[in-house]
């Protein structure tokens, strides 16, 4: 739990410490390296957005040219593994954990945690949300506003709410 609120601090300090540099590569290969830091796993030239946001990163991995862009958020609890030449568009939200029911409330229900897995060269759209238990196959493209509520199968090119295939690869 100790090293769990270290990481938040810690995240949050490299956030605000570097906020204001511009979002050119090298400045996003920085920010990259000082998250990396605490990161479970971290490959080179791991970029990240000024205006992005990561929690919870001690339980994410990331490969070898790896991009977070702004607005994305990224929440790890229960791990969020991200291979190599993998793109995250703007305002997605990746997040391992979910709630469940008790009473009648979602409020006060259990934490569920299970990992989102993104394969190699994969991009994920702007404004996509990956939950709990969510699996993106290598070379596969979620269209911008998509929802990733499962494993999915096949390689290929994947939208809407829940993200269905429109085109195999």
């Amino acid at each position: 739990m100790l090293r769990h609120k270290l990481g938040l601090v810690y995240t949050w300090l490299v956030w605000l410490v570097t906020f204001a540099l511009p979002d050119v590569p090298l400045i996003m290969r920085l920010r990259g390296w000082l998250y990396s830091l605490v990161m479970k796993e971290a490959g080179r030239n791991f970029q990240v957005s000024s205006a992005a946001r990561l929690y919870s990163i001690d339980n994410l991995s990331v490969g070898n040219d790896v991009y977070i862009a702004a607005n994305v958020i990224v929440n790890a609890g229960g791990s969020i593994k991200l291979s190599s030449e993998v793109m995250i568009g703007i305002g997605s939200v990746l997040i391992s954990g979910n709630h469940t029911i008790d009473r009648g409330s979602y409020r006060f229900g259990q934490l569920t945690r299970k990992a989102i897995k993104v394969g190699f060269g994969s991009w994920i759209g702007a404004n996509c949300t990956l939950v709990a238990g969510a699996t993106v196959p290598p070379s596969t493209l979620i269209g911008a506003n998509s929802v990733v509520t499962k494993p999915l199968e096949l390689s290929g090119v994947y939208v809407g709410t829940p993200a269905k295939i429109i085109k195999e690869s």
